[in-house]
């Protein structure tokens, strides 16, 4: 015989405590009160009390929130306050296990920055070039290198000197493991890049060991100067420098070969993910790129994307 829909005693027991020992906020408390009868409600049309489920139930009401289409962040919160509960009535004696150890949570997809649009690439660009001294040669051949190959930062900053030749349109690059991959790379990036090189003069260290040196320890440019060099182009851009970075580059240069065609298998490659499930994070923007295609030619599209 199932207990009443809370609120039930154990679960009146239970907000009691994080009120007491706690502090917890009215609103916090209605928030759990809600979870908890929610669980209570799903438990007790299975004929199992709120203070009694197993692990059975509690992975069946957890599938029923992602059939039910809620979001992963609202199924983590309920599931934590189901841990809770039931610490709470393994620690009042009112049962001997916890079935909440073994579950897992649901998994929130990874979040992707928003990418720059191509004119805004273009924009960031001629600012970099406006750039003072030797830092605007510079800033454009790393903004065109991050764009045109996906390169990471830490890829880019390690490239040797002799990555880059006149009449090579590939470059090795390892990458994360250990693992190295050939990328292409335009013709407009190779050039920016041979002529942000330091030029030979009476202080010129001879036969430099990196593409981009510098004066720090690790002698070639760091990620905090890269860093750097993106903020001040995207200031002499118009644009917020929050908005700028090496990772958003690379999501940049992954959105608009999507965009214009790519699939993700060749992506996963450019990309140097050892794993497809990685690059399968781009799907959102697969599935964007076709509504926007059923939308901009179908004849009914229009009509049928409103009504969804």
């Amino acid at each position: 015989m199932a207990e009443p829909l809370p609120p039930g005693r154990h679960v009146e027991a239970f907000l009691e405590m994080l009120a007491a020992e706690r502090g917890a906020a009215r609103n916090t408390l209605a928030a759990y009160l809600a979870d908890l009868t929610d669980f209570a409600g799903f438990a007790a049309a299975r004929g199992v009390a709120v203070h009694a489920a197993d692990a059975a139930t509690l992975r069946a009401y957890l599938a029923r929130l992602t059939d039910a289409g809620l979001s992963a962040r609202t199924a983590a919160r309920r599931l934590s306050a189901l841990r809770q509960f039931h610490r709470f009535l393994v620690r009042e004696g009112v049962r001997e296990d916890d079935p909440t150890e073994l579950l897992e949570g649901p998994k929130a997809p990874r979040s992707l920055p928003r990418a720059l649009t191509e004119a805004e690439v273009e924009a960031l660009i001629e600012g970099a070039a406006r750039l003072p001294g030797r830092r605007g040669p510079l800033a454009v051949a790393v903004i065109e290198l991050l764009y045109c190959s996906g390169l990471r930062a830490s890829e880019l900053i390690a490239l040797p000197a002799g990555a880059l030749r006149p009449d090579a349109d590939l470059i090795a690059v390892r990458g994360k493991g250990g693992r190295e991959r050939l990328v292409p790379i335009s013709r407009r990036a190779r050039e920016a890049a041979l002529a942000a090189r330091p030029q030979p003069g009476p202080k010129a260290k001879p036969g430099g060991r990196w593409l981009f040196p510098s004066r720090a320890a690790s002698g070639h440019l760091t990620r905090q100067g890269l860093g750097l060099l993106l903020k001040d182009a995207a200031l002499a851009a118009g644009l917020d420098p929050a908005r700028v970075s090496p990772h958003v580059l690379r999501h940049s240069f992954a959105s608009h070969l999507l965009g214009r065609g790519a699939d993700l298998r060749s992506l996963q490659v450019l990309l140097g993910h050892a794993d497809i499930a990685t690059t399968q994070i781009y799907t959102r923007v697969l599935e964007e790129r076709l509504r926007r295609l059923v939308a901009e030619h179908h004849p009914l599209g229009r009509e049928g994307m409103a009504a969804g």
